[in-house]
């Protein structure tokens, strides 16, 4: 709820102010003279101890496939928007979304548009909603459009989910690897260097190299945290500010072996399934590829739907600068211009999208299955190379014995 800052009459005249929570300024207003008072000032409290404290202002994934799939059923049900608006801003549990959705509630109430209110909060709504919202409004076929989104988001939503959960295993598995391994030549390995040592014995080459490595990790580990938080630091700074190193960094990824495919069906997914959606809503097909291309989150693929874009103005096809590009397999450029051709691009996009959806959750699940015994196989080849190491030594003392 929204705090707000209050003066005002109480019934008998005397002089009221204080604070009231509330989910927009118009309750305020209702429950103050609920209670008797008759506000002449009240206006949103700036203070900080009046704010809710979040790590960001946006709204999750979750929250709003949610929000969308039951704001369509609402207007399906006849439910005006706003009333539907009212609805489902008291019952969500997303702050952020609460508090636009009242934002939102206000302006209809006073003759807005929910496209154009929406458009005062863009870290809530995104831009593809906004724009499906305008076209729904214009056509008057709403429900439909609302259906067609929630579906959109709620596709995007799962296969978001997926590709993060074939990306976060691995990842999780190689910072394990790692940790094993430094506590082994950090602590393990220099309780046996003085024994070693002592006894004089000529010492295999396996061991030798382990025994490097401890030395150096214990006497330079401050430099390699260091070389590695400033090549962390510089990394996720050039990410952020440089866009050509954002491009090829994105390029790079899309090229890495076996994940670099599931990276690049996924997108051409996400494309290809808002193209599709934007396209059944009636928004026109240069205006739809500007939205994707501003919100498709991938530079390469960005470029090429740019130049798709420029093909299109010229008079030319969309399916040329798609065929041009690496990034696109010979089946989504054929089934582009057979849709262009047939004046079904909508449900050739569809079906590109469905395909390579379904193709991304075979790949994921088969990679599942590859990942663990290949990486349970790594941690026990390199904890074995370092127990080797210290174990072959001591066999070699046990003999000479």
């Amino acid at each position: 709820m929204t705090v707000y800052r209050y003066n005002g009459r109480s019934l008998k005249g005397a002089a009221e102010k204080g604070i009231i929570e509330a989910d927009s300024k118009q309750l305020a207003v209702k429950k103050l003279r609920d209670k008797g008072i008759n506000p002449r000032q009240i206006e949103e409290s700036k203070s900080i101890l009046h704010k809710d404290l979040s790590l960001g202002s946006g709204v999750k994934n979750e929250d709003f496939v949610i929000y969308c799939r039951q704001f369509a059923t609402l207007i399906r049900a006849g439910i005006s928007i706003v009333e539907a608006t009212r609805i489902l801003s008291a019952q969500t549990s997303s702050k952020a979304l609460k508090k636009a959705l009242n934002a939102v509630e206000e302006d209809i109430r006073s003759g807005i548009s929910f496209s154009a209110s929406a458009t005062k909060s863009p870290k809530v709504f995104p831009t593809l909603f906004i724009n499906m919202m305008k076209a729904g409004e214009a056509t008057g076929n709403l429900d439909d459009t609302l259906d067609r989104m929630a579906f959109s988001y709620e596709k995007s939503f799962k296969l978001k989910k997926k590709i993060q959960s074939a990306m976060t295993y691995p990842i999780v598995l190689v910072i394990l690897i790692i940790f094993v391994a430094v506590f082994m030549l950090l602590w393990l390995v220099p309780r046996f260097t003085e024994s070693f040592a002592s006894f004089g014995a000529e010492l295999p080459t396996i061991t030798l190299i382990v025994l490097a490595f401890s030395d150096a990790l214990r006497k330079f580990w401050w430099i390699l945290l260091l070389v590695t938080i400033a090549a962390m630091g510089g990394f996720v700074f050039l990410y952020k500010n440089n866009k050509q190193f954002h491009f090829y960094t994105h390029y790079a990824l899309l090229k890495i072996p076996i994940f670099g495919k599931v990276l690049q069906k996924s997108a051409i997914a996400r494309m290809t399934r808002m193209l599709s959606t934007l396209f059944s809503s009636s928004v026109p097909i240069l205006s739809a590829l500007a939205i994707v291309e501003k919100i498709i989150g991938n530079p390469v693929i960005e470029e090429v739907v740019s130049k798709s874009k420029r093909s299109l103005e010229k008079g030319s096809s969309l399916a040329e600068p798609l065929e041009q590009s690496w990034v696109f397999p010979p089946l989504v450029t054929q089934m582009v211009f057979i849709g262009e051709q047939t004046g079904s691009l909508d449900y050739m996009l569809e079906k590109i999208a469905e395909f390579y959806e379904d193709d991304v959750d075979r790949t994921v699940d088969s990679l599942k299955s590859l990942i663990e015994p290949v990486m349970i196989l790594l941690l026990a080849a390199i904890v074995g190379f370092i127990v080797a190491a210290i174990m072959l030594p001591m066999f070699s003392l046990y003999e000479q014995v």
